[in-house]
């Protein structure tokens, strides 16, 4: 896919799958979630719930992988993002992130079985440092 295709394909928001790196020899954190995309800057933000125990704690400056993936007229697109996660509070880069959310459209997926009001949400964002696009080819097979 080229940029301009990816792109559409992400639109302002979606769900996908993001994988946080692991600590040790542990197996990574991969949890389905809602996402933001900003196309102006290529970057994606998340509104992540950070209860105590959920995997997505000390999420800042973790190496993380996100997919987004589905079918699009009967062939099969993905996009994968990967970097480290930043919080959107940080002073350097607080007054961009405004900018970029107001871009957005993250989408409210209820999973957690009591009011999205009482459950603690954190806003990150990741500006990759690789982002790749794949569609399925036709090749007659």
């Amino acid at each position: 896919m080229d940029g301009d295709e990816r792109d559409e394909f992400l639109g302002r928001g979606g769900t996908g799958v993001l994988s946080l790196a692991p600590t040790g020899d542990d197996a990574p954190h991969s949890i389905p979630v809602s996402y933001g995309y900003d196309p102006v800057e290529s970057t994606f933000y998340f509104r992540l719930a950070v209860e105590s125990g959920s995997g997505k704690t000390d999420a800042v400056d973790r190496s993380v992988s996100f997919v987004v993936y589905d079918s699009v007229d009967d062939e099969w697109r993905s996009v994968v993002a990967s970097g480290r996660l930043e919080g959107t509070t940080d002073d350097a880069i607080a007054t961009e992130t405004l900018e970029g959310l107001e871009r957005v459209r993250i989408p409210l997926v209820d999973v957690f079985g009591r009011p999205p009001s009482e459950v603690p949400f954190e806003f990150y964002r990741l500006v990759p440092d690789s982002l790749t696009g794949r569609k399925e080819a036709t090749t007659g097979v």
